[in-house]
């Protein structure tokens, strides 16, 4: 199993941290995912076949590119 911590700046308010937390769920191979929305970030935890680059791509089509 993968953990990365994402850097994400648009992250404002915890509903964000929830709106990221359910759509990444729905990715297959995604197991655990949090997130602060004071340090702009989310912690996920994968494995495959989910992949940092298919985690970071998902984000990108959500709204919410890591930086």
């Amino acid at each position: 199993m993968e953990k990365q911590t994402f850097s994400i700046p648009n992250i404002s308010c915890g509903h964000c941290v929830m709106a990221i937390k359910n759509e990444l769920s729905e990715l297959k191979g995604v197991k655990k995912v949090e997130g602060s929305p004071v340090d702009k970030s989310i912690v996920v935890e994968w494995e495959s076949p989910a992949t940092f680059q298919k985690i970071k791509d998902f984000l990108k089509e959500i709204n919410y590119p890591a930086v």
